[in-house]
């Protein structure tokens, strides 16, 4: 797995939108979701919900690269609708994520051009309400430590933590205490000797697997 490759971000929690252009309403809803079965439960739930609404058009990005991806303009003219709303992740370089726009009709055409702009300050505008979750490949790193020193060892990493591009896992309590951290790679020696430092030698680091984590930006 390659340590420096950027990957496309995500979204913690789903959001929810609505504005109105010309008195039609676009109630837009973006939901992180694992794959593309799991985006199309979300667009069946949407439509489940929103049963009565003229349009109910969609997008997905998925894959770890955002590589796959796809849309549907629901019953609106080609090209107005879920196009425009994928264009709109893809410029905010997201991944996993799917944007479902309902859509009940004002009785005011819009036109093609209204259509896109409408479509799209939909996405945007739930969007810009969303928690961003960064995605990096990361290196899992524990340590053993005495119970009664976990809460000065814990207090050290987090502060090296937000200094140095990492992330806390979840602690682990048993005979000792054993403490996580997720480490970008070219952090491992640095964090090394932080604790070879804050100990006197006596805690070295143990490196685990390598994975991508979910970081909060």
């Amino acid at each position: 797995m390659s340590t420096d490759r950027r990957y496309p971000a995500t979204i913690a929690a789903a959001v929810e939108n609505e504005l109105t252009v010309k008195k039609s309403r676009f109630i837009a809803r973006i939901e992180p979701v694992s794959d593309a079965a799991d985006a199309d439960a979300v667009i069946a739930g949407i439509r489940k919900r929103f049963w009565d609404a003229r349009h109910n058009c969609s997008a997905m990005i998925t894959g770890l690269l955002g590589d796959q991806a796809r849309s549907s303009d629901d019953g609106e003219p080609s090209g107005t609708a879920g196009m425009p709303m994928l264009e709109v992740l893809r410029r905010r370089e997201l991944t996993d994520v799917v944007a479902v726009v309902t859509r009940y009709f004002g009785g005011v055409k819009l036109g093609a051009g209204g259509l896109v702009r409408a479509y799209s300050t939909a996405v945007s505008e739930a969007l810009d309400l969303a928690t961003l979750m960064r995605r990096e490949s990361l290196t899992q790193v524990s340590i053993d430590v005495p119970h009664g020193d976990a809460g000065r060892y814990d207090n050290l990493l987090r502060d090296w933590a937000g200094h140095h591009g990492a992330t806390l896992g979840e602690p682990r309590y048993a005979a000792a205490a054993t403490l996580e951290l997720w480490v970008p790679a070219a952090e491992l020696s640095a964090l090394a000797d932080e604790l070879a430092a804050a100990s006197a030698g006596a805690v070295a680091p143990v490196v685990g697997v390598e994975r991508i984590v979910d970081v909060a930006v």
